[in-house]
């Protein structure tokens, strides 16, 4: 089966964990690595032979248009992670629709393509902000991959559908959201997509989870992963001891990791697994109907 690879481009100081130790105004004053990784992620895919989904921070995309090229023509889609990595609960619907406009606009410029994936960041489309859906779809965006149904401190919506579907409401249109994956365990969701979780877990658990969605399930997996992931040698943020400890795990190890699960199963780009799951929703439909 074809899993979805996902890269989410943004620097080790852009994340969430973080906020509170830097200023997005002080962003400019810190070592920029986004770049460099990038082009090690590209390059490790191509050892690969495997295309992925970038979900891009237009922040980046505006200092290295060059890195947007070079994922456009290494025949990798270009998604968007928004603009300044802002949680979305703590937007305005206003400050969300003018923050995602200007960042698919960007994206789309550089790279010469529609831009139809988003993903927001720190996956902050909550129970409390599921009307950044309505917007998403309004601005022309055919699928999000924001939702994860697990229960977290920053994130989740631990009742929601597990896989792909498409969300309706009065203002939303066809718009599908295609979750961060899970396995479910004694009737709770267990977090399997990627990131920490696949640094600070054994990698026999994320095998094994995998294999169990692809043959148990019959569902594709969504996989992501950040490029300060594959750099251990960042350097460090004074930050509380959690988000350190979440942050800097196992990264000397991360890419000996990640290229034994490319190796073990088949990726595609989010674009491609969506294509095919909207056709198997729509046979579904017809033969309901019938």
């Amino acid at each position: 089966m074809i899993n979805a690879l996902s890269v989410d481009v943004e620097d080790y100081y852009h994340v969430s964990a973080f906020e509170k130790a830097i200023r997005y105004e002080d962003w400019g004053l810190h070592e920029y690595r986004v770049e460099r990784n990038t082009y090690r992620v590209l390059d490790l895919l191509e050892e690969y032979n495997l295309k992925a989904t970038f979900f891009i921070l237009a922040w980046v995309a505006e200092r290295s248009p060059t890195i947007i090229r070079a994922i456009t023509k290494g025949g990798h889609e270009v998604a968007s992670h928004g603009y300044a990595h802002q949680l979305i609960y703590k937007q305005t619907p206003k400050q969300f629709r003018e923050e995602t406009r200007l960042s698919k606009k960007i994206l789309e410029d550089i790279s010469g393509s529609a831009v139809i994936g988003y993903r927001a960041a720190s996956y902050s489309i909550t129970a409390s902000s599921l009307w950044a859906v309505d917007i998403l779809a309004e601005e022309g965006f055919q699928y999000d991959s924001s939702i994860f149904p697990v229960h977290h401190d920053r994130y989740g919506i631990p009742g929601h559908e597990r896989f792909f579907h498409i969300l309706s409401g009065e203002r939303r249109g066809a718009i599908a959201e295609i979750p961060l994956s899970t396995v479910r365990i004694a009737g709770a969701n267990f977090p399997i997509a990627g990131g920490g979780y696949f640094r600070m877990l054994p990698y026999a658990i994320t095998h094994g989870a995998l294999r169990y969605l692809n043959e148990k399930e019959k569902q594709p997996a969504i996989f992501y992963f950040h490029p300060w992931e594959i750099d251990p040698d960042q350097p460090r943020i004074r930050a509380s001891w959690l988000s350190r400890v979440r942050h800097y795990s196992n990264l000397a190890s991360m890419e000996k990791k990640l290229r034994r699960l490319l190796s073990n199963f088949s990726f595609a780009p989010i674009r491609e697994v969506y294509a095919s799951s909207l056709e198997l929703h729509a046979a579904s439909v017809q033969t309901h109907a019938a």
